[in-house]
């Protein structure tokens, strides 16, 4: 095996393949565009060059509220949430490469998908989207995201 002379990045894979996020920094990113987080988390958390943005669901930030409206004005106000967190970070919706689209109703997945396609440029994140049997506060829809942070994003550590 041949020596490095210099260290190794902290998400390079050792000598052995093996990747260690042990000494990862996790810093925590918010935004005051988006709610509170309604438990014992983050609303998104820095890990290097990714960014891991939690579900968001369609609160009024200004009140911590579920909004109301249909499964359109949900998708939307959960994607104004995610895309004030992802700028917290110093990034844009371009930079996110996954999201998981958590709905109370398939049905309501052509609804939600309108949306959805307003908010990402092509090529749209990978994705996935499942029906659940219930979301906190009863909502319609729920997302969270991975996020690539760029060498020119910063993460903030106060409130935007």
């Amino acid at each position: 095996a041949r020596a490095r002379l210099h260290p190794l990045h902290p998400l390079e894979p050792d000598h052995e393949g093996r990747i260690n996020l042990r000494h990862v920094a996790r810093i925590p990113i918010t935004s005051r565009g988006a709610p509170a987080a309604i438990g014992p988390y983050s609303q998104a958390i820095r890990a290097g060059e990714l960014l891991f943005v939690s579900g968001q669901v369609p609160l009024d930030p200004a009140t911590g509220e579920l909004i109301e409206g249909d499964v359109a004005a949900q998708t939307h106000r959960v994607l104004q949430s995610l895309e004030a967190i992802v700028r917290a970070a110093g990034a844009t919706l371009d930079d996110v490469v996954k999201t998981t689209v958590y709905l109370a109703d398939m049905n309501d997945f052509v609804a939600m998908n309108r949306v959805y396609a307003t908010f990402f440029a092509d090529p749209a994140p990978a994705r996935a989207a499942v029906q659940v049997a219930r979301l906190p506060k009863d909502a319609q829809v729920e997302i969270d995201a991975i996020v690539r942070l760029a060498d020119r994003a910063t993460a903030a550590t106060t409130p935007l």
